[in-house]
């Protein structure tokens, strides 16, 4: 029997994808490259934003 799972929008800014590594372009002693990790300040990382009404209501 499927699970039902509640349809959360994908957010709209990083479209679903909310964490990126980026590079510098320089490396570490041991030869890996050193990168940042950069989150989607719109959902917060999470992917997926709140109902407009949840934001309204301020939860």
């Amino acid at each position: 029997m499927p699970q039902h799972v509640p349809n959360t929008p994908v957010c709209p800014d990083c479209d679903g994808f909310a964490t990126a590594a980026i590079t510098t372009g320089t490396r570490h002693r041991d030869g890996t490259r050193a990168t940042l990790r950069v989150t989607c300040t719109a959902c917060k990382g999470t992917g997926h934003t709140a109902p407009a009404a949840l934001v309204r209501a301020g939860r």
